[in-house]
């Protein structure tokens, strides 16, 4: 199978219980970092949405997408990330087909009670990963919205310290150690490097 590319699924958790402008900015920005509409990603049927990206930032895509939306309280996204090849590229990414949108699609269908899971047909790699995300989501489903906030600030700030990152966001440095520790950012860190390295095996 030939690895070529990367489509996550989503929707936008309580959508239905607040009104779009609450988070449908959020999340256009987020989905505005990685691509344009609509060749790179699309909303669909009001709080769907398909982004395809590179295979290495996939994972991160999809945190960077949960940090923002989580900024906004009780909001939340659950994402399918499908990994493998496009083979037909239209104007429109929902109209765009190959093994990654289908990946992307069935692993979405199964995401019952997680928010975050992968498929690229390798079985070994799947399973390894998708037990990662499982512990990972059990700390980021439970990030709050200023959490979330610092989570999204360091990572649109990759290079800077925490002392930069109180003065980007007008908090102490000790505010912003204790909450990227809540939030497990460091680990999360750790399991993007992972993740990366495994991908660039496959």
């Amino acid at each position: 199978m030939t690895i070529t590319t990367a489509v996550l699924t989503g929707d936008v958790i309580n959508s239905r219980k607040e009104k779009p402008e609450v988070w449908l900015s959020n999340l256009k920005k987020a989905l505005n970092k990685y691509g344009k509409e609509p060749k790179n990603w699309e909303i669909y049927r009001g709080d769907s949405f398909q982004l395809e990206v590179t295979t290495v930032k996939a994972l991160e895509a999809a945190i960077y997408i949960k940090a923002q939306m989580k900024q906004k309280k009780n909001i939340d996204v659950r994402i399918a990330i499908g990994i493998g090849d496009k083979d037909y590229n239209a104007e429109k990414l929902t109209e765009s087909n190959g093994s990654a949108f289908v990946h992307s699609g069935e692993c979405f269908q199964n995401l019952k009670k997680q928010t975050l899971a992968l498929k690229s047909g390798i079985a070994t790699f799947d399973k390894t990963l998708n037990l990662m995300l499982k512990l990972a989501a059990l700390t980021m489903d439970n990030w709050l919205p200023a959490t979330s906030r610092i989570v999204k600030t360091a990572m649109d700030n990759p290079n800077t310290n925490q002392n930069e990152l109180a003065s980007i966001l007008g908090k102490s440095q000790s505010n912003i150690s204790e909450a990227l520790i809540r939030a497990g950012f460091d680990e999360i860190k750790q399991l993007l490097q992972h993740y990366q390295i495994k991908i660039n095996e496959l």
